[in-house]
């Protein structure tokens, strides 16, 4: 897993994406939030990961549709600066739970 020159780069960590990374699309507005032919991006599948286990779709398509409001949010961004430090083809579980769930 050597990434080159012509690997994509991940937006949310900013490393290569080698072609036998895990990788997936990440819809910046969800599908079922209305995003559904809206703009995605490539994301290693860790990276999409930790994006839905800390946040819920409403929450993307409210307040965290672009990639600097995904990176802004406290848990992405710690996961960011961890997940910075792995080579690219790095892979585990989401630690922790899905997300917390609100109390009304």
């Amino acid at each position: 897993m050597r990434p080159d020159d012509s690997d994509p780069i991940c937006p949310l960590c900013g490393r290569p994406i080698p072609s036998d990374v895990a990788q997936s699309r990440h819809h910046l507005v969800p599908r079922l939030k209305g995003g559904k032919d809206g703009e995605t991006v490539l994301l290693h599948a860790i990276c999409h990961a930790e994006i839905h286990a800390a946040l819920s779709e409403a929450e993307i398509a409210r307040d965290h549709a672009t990639i600097e409001a995904l990176r802004a949010h406290p848990r992405i961004a710690a996961f960011v600066r961890w997940v910075a430090r792995r080579p690219p083809g790095f892979t585990s579980h989401v630690p922790g739970p899905r997300r917390t769930k609100k109390r009304h």
